[in-house]
């Protein structure tokens, strides 16, 4: 009943683009402002830990708001489109399913204070959409860090380290994709990928949404 009075209420009140406010799509994103995003070219960003990393596009424009209006402004649809954004680029880089998909912890009292975590709204369409195994168990963030762009890369680094925490007994037998939205220095992967080496987990992948370096 719930789905069905809000399936109405959207046909009676399209809803508008977040982007262009076009009511045309009754879409959160619209195909147009979808198909504007750019992406990054189909290769390793780099290797961190002696694990690849792919960036899917740049931080600017649309994928710059849409990021930002799911992150801080309460827009859960969004995390549909940036799954779709991501999951276009994964799927030309390898069609394996066999993965379980881990989106960035974030702390427990800062989940509590945003009602949410926009990485994990967004891992659950990825894994919708590619068929994979949805894992938000597997490692938690155990420390309180501070925003990672106020920082110098010493000082990310510093931040993140000893923030994560590896729940052994949840691990399952897929390879780990690690995704995330922003990669600038890659220290939240390195981080999290030690905290994986350290309990001996090797098979790992990261994804992020985007890079503000490009290619």
């Amino acid at each position: 009943m719930k789905d069905f009075l809000s399936g109405l209420l959207d046909w009676i009140y399209k809803k508008k683009c977040y982007f262009c406010k076009s009511s045309k799509d009754s879409s959160k994103m619209c195909s147009k402002c979808f198909e504007e995003l750019d992406y990054l070219p189909l290769k390793i960003n780099r290797i961190t830990e002696g694990k690849k990393v792919y960036c899917a596009g740049i931080y600017s424009k649309n994928l710059q708001k849409l990021i930002r209006g799911l992150k801080y402004h309460n827009q859960k649809d969004l995390a549909y489109f940036l799954a779709l954004f991501m999951y276009h680029y994964w799927s030309q880089i390898t069609d394996d399913k066999d993965f379980q998909i881990i989106p960035v912890p974030i702390y427990h009292k800062r989940k509590k204070k945003r009602k949410y975590n926009h990485m994990e709204l967004t891992a659950i369409e990825f894994c919708k959409l590619g068929g994979y195994t949805y894992n938000p168990e597997l490692i938690e963030r155990v420390k309180d860090t501070k925003p990672q762009y106020k920082l110098s890369k010493p000082q990310r680094a510093e931040n993140l380290s000893n923030a994560f925490k590896i729940n052994k007994e949840k691990l399952l037998p897929e390879k780990i994709l690690i995704i995330d939205d922003i990669c600038t220095t890659g220290a939240t992967f390195e981080e999290m990928i030690r905290e994986f080496k350290k309990n001996g987990i090797e098979n790992i992948v990261c994804l992020a949404a985007t890079t503000p370096f490009g290619d």
